[in-house]
């Protein structure tokens, strides 16, 4: 047996897998990108289970519209001075813009000033609201 009878016999396993990896790899894109951060579900075992902080990284007014439910606000730009971060950097944190875009930028922003436990919450505020998890008003 050659492989290119193996291939012409079984042409429809090798698209069928094909199909399902191209699905798989697009709701990874789609839901924030691949290795774009952690699902609302697991945010709220860190935060549950490990005690992990919630750090929203829009601008004010965005944060006074509407924000996961115990989150602090520390702006992007504002995220290099440390104001409003916990001084204890082992602390698990879990990072959250409107989309996910912001977010994933100001995770290797923490990881540099030493925060190795903070994780961008993939697809940010809008996963979380779809997954009919608590947010509030400032």
């Amino acid at each position: 047996m050659n492989s290119s009878s193996f291939i012409a016999d079984n042409w429809y396993w090798i698209v069928a897998a094909a199909a399902s990896g191209g699905m798989l790899l697009w709701q990874q894109v789609k839901s924030g990108g691949v290795g774009g951060g952690i699902t609302p579900a697991q945010a709220v075992q860190l935060i549950n289970k490990q005690k992990a902080q919630v750090i929203d990284v829009c601008e004010p007014a965005e944060f006074a519209a509407v924000h996961v439910s115990g989150a602090k606000n520390v702006p992007l730009g504002q995220l290099g001075t440390g104001k409003g971060l916990p001084s204890n950097k082992a602390i698990p944190l879990v990072v959250v813009c409107a989309a996910g875009n912001r977010s994933a930028r100001a995770v290797a922003q923490l990881k540099t000033m030493g925060y190795e436990n903070a994780q961008s919450l993939a697809g940010g505020l809008k996963a979380w609201r779809e997954a009919n998890l608590p947010t509030e008003k400032a």
